[in-house]
């Protein structure tokens, strides 16, 4: 499916889409650190409320598509709570490093194991995904989940993670996207536009916040687009596949 322009596309070189609004880089940083800060505690439930519990069909094809393995260490950015490390773990690899720039996401992830009793065996890091404080070609498989579009300076943080991995490591993404089929786009508009800013007040406390990440969505670029930033950063053997008639799309990419 061939992915259309849009908005992102047209913004000026010093500002940055928050939603449907232009806003410069530090700002931007600072807009979605306090979305994500804010959603924190109830994160994990509204991922299940939202997306019908979807989101864990799509996060265990993706952990299929990685084939964890012992002496292997994974790189989760953007990692929030931390159920792909934890999906990592449990499949069989042998590490984990957690990084997110929301000190209140890790601590949630923090507060949700020790809740179920586990014991809390990634390492955790707060950082930039554009600075990751992680050493070059260290690890052997790096994802990053529904956080990609998040990021304030995307291109830097495809290259950082491309630094991250050793050579022959995988590269996985999984994110929204505009590029939706066309028979589901009135439903789906509906559903983002009017339901989940809905959940977020009523189930949340927080319209707002669910209301830039509809936004954020449609802004985000089309598929062609993110496998061309990839190639930029030095990812090769890319491909994209769609998942749920296009919602969620399942990026791949190796440092080869």
């Amino acid at each position: 499916m061939k992915s259309k322009g849009n908005r992102n596309d047209r913004f000026s070189d010093d500002k940055i889409g928050f939603g449907f609004r232009q806003v410069r880089p530090e700002l931007h940083e600072s807009l979605v650190r306090d979305v994500f800060d804010s959603v924190a505690q109830r994160y994990d439930l509204m991922n299940d409320i939202m997306s019908i519990g979807l989101h864990r069909r799509w996060k265990a094809t993706l952990l299929d598509r990685l084939i964890p393995r012992q002496n292997q260490t994974l790189l989760d950015v953007a990692g929030g709570t931390g159920d792909i490390a934890d999906g990592f773990l449990k499949r069989g690899g042998s590490n984990a490093i957690l990084c997110d720039f929301s000190e209140q996401m890790l601590q949630a992830g923090i507060d949700r194991a020790l809740n179920h009793g586990r014991i809390v065996s990634q390492n955790r890091v707060c950082g930039e995904a554009a600075t990751l404080p992680i050493k070059s070609m260290s690890v052997d498989a790096c994802t990053i989940v529904f956080g990609l579009r998040n990021i304030t300076r995307r291109r830097a943080a495809l290259k950082e993670m491309w630094r991250t991995l050793k050579p022959g490591g995988h590269f996985l993404c999984l994110e929204f996207s505009p590029s939706v089929l066309p028979h589901l786009r009135p439903a789906y508009d509906a559903y983002s536009f009017k339901v989940l800013p809905w959940l977020g007040q009523h189930m949340a406390g927080d319209r707002d916040s669910y209301q830039y990440l509809a936004e954020s969505i449609r802004e985000f670029p089309g598929p062609d687009r993110i496998s061309d930033e990839m190639r930029a950063a030095g990812f090769g053997n890319i491909t994209q596949n769609p998942m749920t008639g296009g919602i969620v799309w399942l990026h791949s990419g190796w440092r080869v």
